[in-house]
């Protein structure tokens, strides 16, 4: 029986990452990475267990970390809505809060590079309408809202992508298995640029995916944990506020408590963010709890969650009391990232011969 291409692909990108982890705990000094989040809100325990531990376990190992806030890319499916400057400010203060460190780390927010956009032009000559169509992403705005409803930012948001990797020369990219395509088109432009433009000295380097270990975590409803959706437990929120949605967390009829994720995938999510709040595996909190029921998972969940979240909201609730600070944080990585956009723009309007 033929072998899947996307089964095939993942396993090249596993691959590479496996080799990646091993060269970024050798070589930090080599490597760049890229990653980000967009301003819709404040940040929950997905993205901190998913994504932002993982920055500052990066940061620390002394890899040169661009955080990006991609408040252009909110515009894709909404409208900008009078209350970005505050949502752009919140996401640099659960940076902070987490340990990103912006003296190691560049947090920078989209709309203020100039140049960094302005490759999108050179870019989309490298690519088809097809290819474009393609994307999961754009394959999934189309089944959803048809052509005539896609806006054609939503139709180039891979391109956009691509140029925020290649932007500042990103050779890691920390990315889940439904992202590989996106940074397959930033491979491809890469690429294609390098043989169109300097093929004897390759410019963009080729960014390589780090594929995240980290579990997937659902909402508190068992749904997929979202901002907008009332079941995620934020950084931002307070201990009464986490207890409240804890208890309202949907759990099974079973007074036993097992981890099995196939079975009571519920039950197992709370177990799972419970362990990884506390560092004990699911499976030996839910022998701990045993014929006690869900209450007392609910309880134990609520207690780990606070925890663990204590002395980050409070770094939170300290940063956000001076928002002049986080102003002046983030305009100082947006001058970094420019002076880098501004180089790659030169270089690249040099090899098109686009210097007058």
């Amino acid at each position: 029986m033929p072998t899947d291409t996307n089964d095939e692909s993942f396993e090249v990108a596993t691959r590479r990452s496996v080799g990646l982890e091993n060269e970024l705990q050798a070589h930090p000094e080599r490597f760049r990475m890229l990653t980000g989040d967009r301003p819709t809100g404040p940040l929950h325990i997905g993205h901190l267990f998913g994504t932002l531990l993982n920055r500052v376990r990066m940061q620390d190992l002394g890899v040169d970390v661009f955080v990006l806030i991609a408040d252009y890319q909110t515009i894709t499916d909404r409208d900008a809505p009078e209350r970005m400057r505050d949502d752009v400010l919140g996401l640099v203060a659960d940076y902070l809060a987490v340990g990103l460190d912006p003296q190691k780390s560049t947090i920078f927010a989209h709309s203020q590079i100039a140049e960094l956009n302005q490759l999108m032009l050179p870019f989309l000559s490298l690519v088809n309408v097809s290819e474009l169509q393609r994307n999961p992403t754009v394959k999934e705005e189309f089944a959803a809202h048809g052509a005539p409803s896609m806006n054609a930012l939503m139709f180039t948001y891979p391109v956009h992508q691509a140029a925020d990797i290649l932007f500042c020369g990103a050779n890691v990219v920390p990315v889940g298995r439904d992202q590989l395509p996106h940074l397959e088109l930033a491979r491809l432009i890469a690429r294609r640029f390098n043989d169109r433009y300097c093929r004897e000295e390759p410019y963009f380097r080729e960014p390589t995916a780090l594929l995240s270990d980290a579990p997937l975590i659902l909402g508190l409803d068992g749904r997929k944990m979202g901002k907008s959706r009332n079941n995620a437990i934020s950084l931002s929120m307070d201990e009464d506020e986490t207890a409240r949605l804890v208890h309202a967390a949907k759990t099974d009829g079973e007074r036993r408590i097992t981890f099995d994720p196939i079975h009571r995938p519920e039950v197992s999510n709370l177990l799972l963010i419970a362990s990884l709040c506390t560092g004990e595996a699911p499976e030996s909190v839910a022998s701990e709890i045993g014929d006690d029921g869900s209450e007392v998972l609910k309880r134990r969940l609520t207690e780990a969650l606070n925890e663990r979240l204590r002395p980050i909201r409070q770094r939170r609730r300290d940063v956000m009391k001076d928002t002049a600070l986080l102003s002046a944080l983030l305009s100082r990585g947006n001058e970094r990232a420019h002076t880098v956009a501004a180089q790659t723009l030169g270089d690249v309007r040099a090899l098109m011969h686009m210097r007058y």
